[in-house]
């Protein structure tokens, strides 16, 4: 005790009540993945979009087959597959509306596609043609992002501004469990609980993070419990329950358009394939883990629900497997031809107008590439008369 205390001149405050900021009990997840499909919640589910779903998730298996078989060929550099994953992938984008956005991963070629993107041009970045092989505005589509969470900020601010400007729109980000461990996921989850903007964040948790599993990643009891801590509410659903994947979403859109600010949704998924086709995955995990989660496949899951329902017979899958054949022999025909590509395309869309240095540059090629045609048309054999 000090001299002043003593004598009795000095009178500690005691501090107010603290109380928190945000109730945070409305935030927190469910103890267990939220699941519809073999549940009572099934029955209302609209048939229609149930069937949609199967169609979309068919379509998307048979994608993902033939994307890395075209790896195989030579005819792309790399493909991260999302087999296993498709639930997450359709039921991302049929909760959108047309005006709304998605800011994909580099693994979410199959949502870019089910958005509405080329199968060819999703792939364009993959074949290392272009940076971005579609027109992002066309389908309100951010390029895929190859960096770990860097699209996370970028719908964050995509969000906010169309917000601000009076716009209804929505921004959907997708990224893995292994984006979690970057900082732009933090920036972005919190940039977006502080300004409460109409942002869905969309965590697959796909089990592994390359080859790093995820209890080396997070100590937390879920990736959805670290989104109480930036003031939002967290949803843990079954990343294989195609309907329960876009009932959660889908309530998550609303809650957002309706102003009520961003929701972190953790999809508790599997990757049955290699990371990509570069990986070895037999190195950090075992066959039997393998097979046991495809016993919880997407597919068959909605499949069998469809079909004690009643909802969906013998001709039904055909015609959707038909159907998805199609889709693949159309994408390997096109990917099979050679691209005919512009070494001046280099310059475009970089900057929306050119620095001196671009223009130099431009100039410097253009002049190199039409003294090789020059020198090849020199030195090429010349018809003529005898």
């Amino acid at each position: 005790m000090t001299v002043m205390e003593q004598r009795g001149a000095y009178r500690p405050t005691p501090p107010p009540a603290w109380q928190p900021r945000t109730d945070p009990a409305p935030l927190l997840p469910d103890v267990e993945p939220y699941r519809v499909l073999g549940t009572k919640a099934a029955d209302r589910v609209d048939p229609g979009l149930l069937r949609t779903l199967y169609a979309r998730l068919v379509r998307g298996r048979r994608y993902n087959a033939q994307a890395t078989a075209l790896t195989k060929q030579g005819r792309l550099a790399v493909y991260p597959s999302s087999t296993g994953q498709e639930a997450c992938e359709i039921a991302a984008a049929l909760a959108l509306e047309e005006r709304d956005w998605l800011f994909p991963s580099y693994r979410d070629t199959l949502a870019v596609v089910s958005r509405g993107v080329d199968p060819v041009e999703a792939l364009t970045l993959l074949r290392g043609d272009w940076h971005t092989g579609y027109d992002p505005y066309e389908h309100r589509v951010a390029p895929l992002s190859t960096p770990l969470a860097t699209q996370l900020p970028h719908a964050v601010g995509l969000a906010h501004a169309a917000r601000l400007k009076g716009d209804d729109v929505v921004a959907l980000a997708m990224v893995g469990d292994g984006g979690t461990s970057e900082g732009d996921f933090h920036e972005a989850l919190n940039f977006a609980a502080v300004w409460r903007a109409p942002v869905v964040f969309l965590v697959q948790n796909n089990g592994f993070a390359i080859s790093v599993p995820l209890d080396k990643q997070t100590a937390a009891p879920s990736l959805a419990h670290k989104a109480v801590g930036y003031g939002m509410p967290g949803r843990l659903v079954d990343g294989n329950d195609a309907a329960a994947v876009h009932e959660v979403l889908s309530d998550a859109v609303r809650h957002a358009r309706a102003g009520g600010g961003p929701t972190l949704v953790e999809a508790v998924t599997y990757r049955v394939d290699a990371h990509t086709n570069a990986d070895d995955a037999t190195r950090y995990r075992g066959d039997a883990e393998v097979e046991a989660w495809r016993g919880h496949d997407p597919v068959a899951l909605l499949e069998r629900e469809l079909t004690e329902r009643g909802l969906l017979d013998e001709d039904g899958i055909r015609g959707a497997r038909e159907e998805a054949e199609v889709m693949a022999a159309d994408l390997r025909a096109r990917m099979n031809a050679d691209p005919e590509l512009d070494p001046l395309e280099l310059f475009a869309h970089v900057y929306a107008e050119p620095t001196p240095q671009l223009r130099e540059q431009q100039a410097q090629l253009r002049a190199e590439l039409e003294a090789e045609a020059e020198a090849d048309s020199a030195a090429a054999p010349q018809g003529g008369h005898r």
